[in-house]
């Protein structure tokens, strides 16, 4: 069965960005349970930023389970990233990925590397960039491995990385690595701009897929923009998914109408109620 989580950021910095909740983390808990969420999936800025004792209290008082955990405040907050040339910031990014991989274990929960895998600076430079990311995601890929969890990886769009830009480029460099621990996050919204067929995008990565954000065409709640979600769910089926559907969109046009309208597609979608 496909789940549905929602997210919910604990980054100040970062407000604004496409996260459904950003007020604290028992109100985005609370407010996820009430419209029947089965998960959340936290941006938190660093693995120190949440005490283990707290979110267990949290999920257990609402009923929900921890979806995945993601990284990217180490780049925005910190710049760092996987692939950086110099070896002192690789380093950096390293052990703050793996920290958070610690955290997330602790609760059956996977990382998203996304932003966090950089980017070049030039197309020469572009090769060599991705075997620095590659280095760096065997590594974290078996350190998760050894806590039990996958890692996820995230192709971005053109506008955020020249690195890893669709599912394609992402199976790629998986099947490359020697990690055997690292799985997809196919991003509705990226996959907009990168794919030219979202279902068959999916179909070809097959069980690479390991999570998928749900968002629609402009990056708010599904629904509210022009995709096509029936193929996209038909090739989720179609390779056997069983992961989450994790509602990482804007807050417009406030927290609870996006998180209301995500549960309402996804019922729809996945349930089949109200068809």
């Amino acid at each position: 069965m496909i789940r549905s989580a929602v997210t919910i950021s604990l980054v100040p910095e970062a407000r604004g960005g496409p996260f459904v909740f950003w007020d604290g983390l028992e109100a985005g808990c609370r407010a996820a349970s009430e419209l029947g969420f089965d998960a959340v999936e936290i941006f938190a800025p660093s693995a120190d930023a949440v005490m283990p004792e707290e979110l267990q209290g949290l999920l257990d008082t609402y009923g929900l389970s921890l979806a995945a955990v993601g990284t990217g405040a180490g780049w925005v907050l910190h710049a760092l990233s996987l692939s950086a040339e110099d070896a002192e910031v690789r380093g950096q990014a390293t052990s703050f990925v793996r920290a958070l991989i610690d955290f997330a274990a602790g609760f059956g929960a996977p990382c998203i590397v996304g932003s966090m895998q950089g980017r070049s600076e030039t197309a020469e430079g572009r090769v060599a960039a991705l075997s620095r990311l590659g280095a760096a995601l065997d590594a974290l890929g078996d350190h998760a491995g050894a806590q039990g969890v996958p890692l996820f990886f995230e192709p971005l769009n053109r506008y955020e990385t020249n690195l890893i830009n669709t599912l394609a480029d992402g199976v790629a460099l998986l099947e490359g690595l020697s990690s055997g621990n690292i799985r997809l996050l196919a991003d509705l919204f990226h996959m907009n701009i990168e794919e030219a067929h979202l279902d068959e995008a999916i179909r070809n990565a097959g069980p690479h897929v390991g999570h998928v954000h749900f968002a629609d065409s402009n990056r708010r709640a599904a629904g509210f923009g022009h995709l096509e979600f029936g193929p996209i769910v038909q090739a989720l089926r179609d390779v056997e998914y069983a992961g989450y559907l994790s509602a990482e969109a804007f807050a417009l046009p406030d927290s609870i109408e996006a998180a209301t309208q995500t549960m309402r597609s996804y019922r729809r979608l996945i349930l089949g109620e109200g068809d």
